[in-house]
């Protein structure tokens, strides 16, 4: 037990450290200055995205317009002393600079008193976004080249010093007569957006079923502030790039069924060569018309039936290995999905629950009379050989690392609960108790055993220890108790090769109904450290069906469900094209979107596809840096100051003056 003595010993040891960053007592006073003034600035705009899924268009128009917020921001710079047509034009300036000059260019007879214009709106619009922030914050945001320049436009007074107004406007021409107008447009345009928006979050799925989901990784990894919470999708792939054979074959088939196998051979530089042989030499007679990949683009090099043979080979190893996973684990209680044990291939029957379902497709010829989970030396040379490409694959990897680096299962954020999915909990809404790591955990502390497991998958030196947190990744993709799932079961097999919808069904898990009750929510924010009478639970994961009448808000509004169907495979189902939350000082807003067609198209058609916004919530007053978690570690640090310049001025510690030499 710390004694007092201990306690006091322990307090001077930090304040000799934080005596080496601020040596003198007008040092530290000046860093206090300097986070009061922060903590008096209004919060920044948070903006919110789920279920990506690799549809990088999309979600690089979301990016560029913030969910409606540039255009906010150009209606409260200037209100209606610019047109309905002005402001569009700003604005598709600042979502599509090069585009939009080549247009306006084009078509103004003044195109030097155009750009003109232009500038000295683009640093309006500027200066308006950059209130929120301290100098040096912004300062870190301007492109270094232009940085001074920029700084000069972003500081213009609005007073009516003419000398002044003839600096600035100096400024600005001087821009357009030495041929810099075009790029200086394009970087404003760049430095609005970067401004608009403060911290950007992810709620998961950022991989599979879309064609670029290595650009939207580049895009985040662009990005000055991203955290991110791990969807399903992106465990299956970052356990994948751990080494996980289960995972690997998972990823390959998602992307041979989806027909986005470009995201692996061109995105990562992984070759799916020694799959088309396997699946040439062992299905070349099958044309297994049950994996013929969905409606998509064209694959060069690969026919329709090459990739559904290929699909269906990588689809038996997964099943394998899978089955091997059950096996090492019985705490899962996952044996009834051990299913290439319940196939009679004499009857060419698939027996689940007692009752034997003829099978769509009866051709398994790696499935023999022994060890169902058995690799042939075939499949087993063909998985390690993709293994080993996820594995040297130095972007996945980059990317991968960045997963781990900026993301993790849930986060409590100024109130907010944020995770992917669901909760393990039971019909009374208690949190679900389940055995992992060697102990049995529930709640928070089952979410925070995944994500120290998960890490150990891949960093892990210890070889027991990388399989324990890879195999827990793999259950994180279709575990029934998974709070990334959230089913009873994953039919993927059943759905291949069974006719009866009913073994197609995956059941719910009971947090789906329960996350419409108040209440529960409340809980729940409760336990996790969130705020239960403020705060609310943010979750992606199931899609949102507006077309079959489905809200994405529930439970009173503490539950926001913001996956809407960013991905055209889910679009027909929902109606729209995703949902996201953004948040500034004032007001916490829903947006729905629109499916985007291209910046050509609207630029040309002059239409700004402004999402349509519904509010979350009103703050009663506006918020500033000092109600926010950012805030509160700001106070601590005050605090810590305090007590530093308490022991200057108690003698406790001597004022060092700069460059002063340091005592032996």
């Amino acid at each position: 037990m710390a004694t007092p003595a201990h306690d006091a010993e322990q307090e001077l040891r930090l304040l000799r450290l934080l005596a080496s960053r601020y040596p003198t007592i007008t040092a530290a006073h000046i860093e206090m200055i300097n986070l009061r003034a922060i903590l008096a600035l209004p919060k920044g705009t948070d903006h919110y995205i789920s279920d990506i899924h690799g549809a990088y268009e999309q979600f690089d128009h979301i990016l560029r317009h913030a969910s409606g917020a540039v255009r906010r921001k150009i209606h409260q710079t200037f209100g209606e002393s610019l047109s309905q047509e002005e402001q569009i034009e700003l604005a598709m300036l600042v979502y599509y600079p090069e585009q939009q000059l080549r247009r306006s260019l084009a078509a103004c007879p003044d195109p030097e008193g155009w750009m003109a214009t232009m500038i000295a709106r683009l640093a309006r619009v500027a200066r308006t976004a950059a209130q929120k922030y301290t100098r040096s914050k912004v300062r870190k945001r301007l492109d270094p080249q232009r940085a001074y320049i920029l700084e000069e436009l972003l500081t213009e007074s609005q007073s009516d010093n003419a000398q002044k107004e003839r600096y600035y406007q100096g400024i600005v021409r001087s821009i357009v007569d030495l041929g810099e107008g075009e790029a200086f447009i394009v970087t404003m345009a760049e430095l609005i957006r970067s401004l608009v928006v403060d911290r950007l979050y992810i709620l998961g799925d950022i991989y599979d079923r879309g064609p670029a989901a290595e650009r939207v990784m580049d895009r985040l990894m662009a990005h000055h502030y991203v955290s991110i919470q791990w969807g399903n999708h992106d465990v299956s792939w970052m356990g994948a790039a751990a080494g996980c054979e289960a995972l690997v074959a998972n990823v390959v088939r998602l992307a041979l069924r989806y027909t986005t196998i470009e995201t692996l051979t061109d995105g990562y530089g992984i070759s799916l060569r020694s799959l088309a042989r396997l699946a040439e030499t062992v299905y070349g007679d099958d044309p297994a018309e049950r994996f013929l990949p969905k409606a998509g683009p064209s694959v060069e090099d690969f026919t329709p039936a090459l990739l559904a043979r290929m699909h269906k080979a990588i689809a038996v190893i997964q099943l394998k290995l899978e089955a091997q996973i059950i096996r090492r684990h019985p705490e899962y209680e996952m044996e009834d999905r051990l299913l290439l044990d319940a196939v009679d291939l004499r009857r060419g029957t698939l027996t689940i629950d007692g009752v034997a379902h003829p099978m769509l497709d009866t051709r398994w010829p790696t499935l023999g009379d022994g060890d169902r989970a058995a690799l042939t030396p075939e499949e087993a040379a063909t998985i390690a050989e993709l293994r080993a490409q996820f594995q040297a694959s130095a972007r996945l990897q980059k990317h991968i690392r960045f997963l781990y680096s900026y993301g993790g299962m849930f986060q409590v954020q100024d109130g907010n609960l944020k995770f992917h999915g669901c909760l393990p909990v039971d019909e009374r809404g208690e949190f679900v108790a389940f055995p992992l790591g060697g102990e049995t955990l529930a709640g928070p502390a089952l979410l925070a055993r995944y994500e120290q497991m998960a890490r150990e998958a891949f960093f892990g030196r210890d070889p027991a220890a990388r399989q324990a947190g890879q195999d827990a990744m793999w259950y994180l993709w279709c575990g029934q108790h998974s709070p990334l799932f959230g089913r009873q079961r994953m039919t993927t097999f059943e759905r291949y090769v069974l006719a009866d919808p009913a073994t197609h069904e995956e059941p719910k898990g009971p947090y789906y109904a329960l996350r419409d009750d108040e209440g529960f929510c409340r809980r729940v924010l409760a336990a996790f450290g969130g705020d239960p009478e403020r705060g609310h639970i943010i979750n992606g994961h199931t899609p949102v069906k507006q077309r079959k009448g489905e809200r994405p808000l529930r439970a009173g509004g503490r539950m926001i469900i913001i996956d809407g169907g960013m991905s055209e495979a889910y679009q027909p189902v929902t109606g729209i094209a995703g949902y996201t939350l953004i948040g500034n000082s004032h007001e916490l807003l829903l947006a729905a979107h629109e499916p985007f067609t291209s910046a050509e198209q609207m630029v040309r058609e002059g239409y700004d596809p402004t999402p349509v916004t519904e509010r979350v919530t009103t703050y009663p007053r506006r918020l500033l840096i000092e109600d926010t978690d950012i805030g509160r570690e700001l106070k601590g640090q005050l605090a810590d100051l305090e007590k530093l310049v308490e022991a200057y001025r108690r003698g406790v510690l001597v004022e060092r003056a700069p460059g002063s030499p340091r005592m032996g």
